[in-house]
């Protein structure tokens, strides 16, 4: 038997041909393009262009582009959009795997360039491949809060994706014409799944000598879609409440929520881990700054709950896919505070919001004036009826409709008004 991977005859499989790997890839195709479409929905979520504090991505110059100041209507928009990106992105894991594998043997191809177009394609293969693998990856880790990897998971995820979509762009303009030519020509045939025959859209698969078969195309593809189908069923639940949370079997946030009660809802860091005290959230040594372009006032949280209080009914929603239902909010409107400060009604700026937390990402975090001007926009003291917990944010924290939760900030100690 043929020792060398790059020997046709190496690989002996009956599974491998262009129509099974036809069929994954039309999968891939959408599917990845839903993903890098929700992905550029989450980059403009964070309104990168408002404040290097919300995207520090260095170098990335055209490919740092800004789509659209991120909406507040509807509220559950980010729920939405990154429950599809992480959930979908877990699913497709089976998929890909299969398609990485039933590709494999042209990974081993001699010579490794036969004209100038071949090596090209070679080249867009690879990095399709390790794009893939990397993309993939990093987003599991991170959705699993196992951050592993060297630096930071945003830029190496920001620029991993581009690399990727962009060799995932130019395999589809080669090999789409050919998937669609095989499946077509494939469903006009007697037996789909038969494929004795090579040529030169898939001859490269196909095993010269195949091992008797264990099971079918279909049954293989099955095989891929059940797999696909469990990752679905103990994942999708990170992003829902009640019953459903508890089949997250795979989500870091699928399990008992914490505690329960009104603060019983889901969180992703703790004071205790920020470093956050409870004699500097008490009532004798908190105070929060609020500045703007007239006047800098400090205000004590019992000075806060003198002012007018508003109450909203809003969700959280993480980049990790997370989400909880709407959560009922009551506090200070940010544009009350921004009037506070010397702004006209209906004139409210941006805002950079700082956190008492001393370290990890996102101590500081800019809001776009839209996002200011919201009244559901809260400088929230209370939730669900009772003081925020210290892990919730006690003894302020910021809530803004359809905004990623790492904006917003909790433990708030400064609010600077004005033009970011």
């Amino acid at each position: 038997m043929p020792r060398s991977p790059s020997s046709p005859a190496f690989w002996r499989s009956p599974l491998r041909g262009p129509w099974f790997t036809s069929v994954l890839g039309v999968v891939l195709l959408g599917g990845i393009t839903v993903l890098f479409v929700t992905g550029l929905l989450s980059y403009a979520a964070y309104n990168p262009d408002l404040s290097p504090v919300n995207d520090m991505t260095p170098d990335k110059g055209l490919l740092g582009f800004y789509l659209f100041s991120w909406p507040t209507d509807p509220s559950w928009l980010y729920r939405l959009t990154q429950g599809v990106h992480v959930t979908l992105g877990i699913v497709l894991i089976p998929v890909l795997l299969a398609k990485l594998w039933s590709v494999v043997p042209k990974l081993f191809t001699l010579p490794p360039a036969r004209s100038l177009a071949h090596a090209l394609e070679r080249i867009s293969l690879l990095l399709l491949v390790g794009g893939a693998l990397f993309e993939f990856t990093t987003g599991v880790l991170n959705v699993q809060l196992d951050y592993v990897f060297p630096g930071s998971f945003y830029p190496l995820h920001f620029y991993g994706a581009w690399v990727f979509f962009a060799a995932f762009v130019a395999h589809a303009v080669l090999r789409v014409p050919m998937a669609v030519r095989t499946l077509r020509r494939m469903k006009d045939e007697r037996h789909p799944g038969d494929e004795r025959h090579r040529d030169e859209e898939g001859g490269e698969l196909v095993a010269p000598d195949p091992a008797p078969p264990t099971v079918s195309r279909r049954g293989a593809l099955g095989f891929v879609g059940g797999g696909s189908l469990l990752l679905f069923a103990t994942t999708a639940g990170h992003s829902f409440d009640g019953p459903l949370r508890e089949t997250a079997l795979l989500a870091p946030h699928g399990g008992a929520e914490p505690g329960s009660g009104p603060a019983g809802f889901q969180i992703n860091k703790t004071a205790a881990s920020r470093g956050i005290s409870a004699s500097e959230t008490s009532g004798e040594a908190w105070r929060l700054v609020v500045e703007g372009p007239r006047r800098t006032v400090r205000l004590s949280r019992a000075e806060l709950l003198r002012l007018p209080l508003h109450s909203s009914a809003l969700p959280i929603a993480c980049v990790e896919g997370w989400s909880t239902s709407d959560q009922w909010w009551r506090g200070v409107r940010l544009r009350d505070l921004a009037a506070l400060v010397g702004y006209e009604e209906g004139a409210a700026p941006d805002v950079l919001v700082e956190s008492l937390q001393r370290h990890g990402a996102f101590r500081r975090a800019a809001l776009r004036d839209n996002q200011v001007r919201d009244p559901r926009s809260l400088l929230a003291l209370f939730v669900n009826g009772e003081d925020l917990t210290p892990d919730h944010g006690y003894p302020a924290r910021i809530i803004v409709p359809a905004a990623p939760g790492v904006l917003n900030t909790k433990w708030v100690a400064r609010m600077t008004f004005g033009d970011l």
